[in-house]
C-alpha cells in the first residue's frame, strides 16, 4: 500500500475536525473536563497511525479506520449537541468529556464490576459447555432418541432463564449462584441443540469412512463426529453468549451488590447519569472484547474449513 492509502483517511480528517471543534466555547455551565476528551482521541490517533504502519491488508486496514472513523463521528455529534450546542438536557447527557472524567475516576470500581460479571459468565457459560456438549454429542449418536431430544431441547429452551430467578433465590445460598444458575440455563438449550443438530446431519460418508477404518465408538464421537459438528455447536454457543449477557446484566440489576447491571442500576436511581452513561458503554466494551476473542477461538478451530 502507498503511504497515501495507508495515511490520507476520512478518519484522519475526522479526527482532525474533532479536535478543531474544541476550540469552539463551551454552552454548559458544568465543567465539560474537554481535556479528557482530547486526551482520549490523541491516544485512539497515535493507535490508528501506529496500526496503519503495520497492518499490511488492505481489507483490514480499512476495517479498522472504519470502525474508528464511526466513533469520531459519534463524538463530534454528541460534542455538538452537548458541550458546544447545549440542545440536550444536561442532567441526561453529558458531555464526552464529563463521561471520560468519570471513567477514570470510577476506574477501580468499574474493574471490580468488571471481574464480577465476566467471573459470572464465565463460570455458568463453562460449566454448560462442559455438560451440554457430550450430551449432545451421546444423544445425537442416536438417530431415534435425538429426534426426540431435540424437541424436548426446544420446549425447554423457549422458556425464558430469568423466570427461574424466584426459585434460584428461594433454593440457592447466594445471589452469585443464583445468576450463575441462570447463565447455565441460558447456555445449556441452546449449545445441547446445537450440538445434537450437528451430530445428527454429519456427512454419512464420512461415518461410512470410519467404520472401514474399524475406529471404536469414542474414537468415532470425539475424533470424528465432534469436529464435524462443530459449526452448528458454535452456533449455539454463539446464541448462548448473547443471551447470557443480557440475562446476567438484568439479574444484576434484580438483586445484585456488584456487577456491571448493579453500577447501572445503583446511579440511574439517584439520577446520576454520567456514572450510568459510562456502565453502559463498559458493558457494550466487555461484550465486544469476549465477543471478538470467541469469533478468534473459532476461527482457530474451524480453520480446516478454509
Amino acid at each position: 500500500m502507498t503511504w497515501k492509502k495507508r495515511y490520507l483517511k476520512v478518519t484522519n480528517f475526522l479526527f482532525i475536525i474533532l479536535l478543531l471543534l474544541q476550540l469552539l466555547p463551551d454552552q454548559v455551565s458544568k465543567e465539560p473536563h474537554t481535556s479528557y476528551l482530547v486526551w482520549f482521541v490523541v491516544g485512539v490517533e497515535v493507535l490508528v497511525l501506529i496500526l496503519s504502519t503495520v497492518i499490511k491488508k488492505q481489507e483490514g486496514l480499512n476495517l479498522f479506520t472504519d470502525i474508528i472513523g464511526f466513533l469520531y463521528g459519534l463524538l463530534i455529534v454528541w460534542t455538538l449537541a452537548t458541550a458546544k450546542g447545549n440542545w440536550l438536557n444536561p442532567a441526561l447527557f453529558p458531555t464526552p468529556g464529563q463521561v471520560f472524567y468519570q471513567f477514570v475516576e470510577d476506574i477501580d470500581k468499574i474493574l471490580v464490576n468488571i471481574k464480577s460479571s465476566v467471573g459470572i459468565i464465565l463460570e455458568g457459560y463453562l460449566l454448560a459447555a462442559a455438560v451440554a456438549i457430550p450430551l449432545g454429542l451421546f444423544l445425537g449418536w442416536g438417530a431415534r432418541l435425538g429426534s426426540a431430544a431435540t424437541y424436548i431441547s426446544k420446549f425447554l429452551g423457549a422458556i425464558p432463564p430469568i423466570v427461574y430467578i424466584p426459585y434460584g433465590i428461594a433454593l440457592l445460598p447466594t445471589f452469585r449462584s443464583v445468576a450463575v444458575f441462570v447463565i447455565f440455563l441460558a447456555t445449556f438449550w441452546p449449545v445441547l441443540a446445537g450440538t445434537m443438530s450437528g451430530v445428527l446431519n454429519v456427512e454419512k460418508r464420512l461415518i461410512d469412512s470410519a467404520k472401514v477404518l474399524n475406529v471404536n465408538k469414542f474414537t468415532m464421537l470425539f475424533s470424528v463426529i465432534l469436529p464435524a459438528s462443530l459449526p452448528q455447536i458454535f452456533i449455539g454457543c454463539n446464541q448462548g453468549l448473547g443471551v447470557s449477557f443480557i440475562l446476567l446484566t438484568s439479574a444484576e440489576m434484580i438483586g445484585a451488590r456488584d456487577g456491571l447491571g448493579y453500577y447501572v442500576k445503583q446511579y440511574s436511581d439517584f439520577g446520576d447519569y454520567t456514572r450510568t452513561i459510562v456502565g453502559l458503554l463498559v458493558i457494550g466494551i466487555v461484550v465486544v472484547v469476549i465477543s471478538f476473542l470467541f469469533n478468534k477461538l473459532q476461527n482457530y478451530l474451524l480453520r480446516w474449513k478454509r
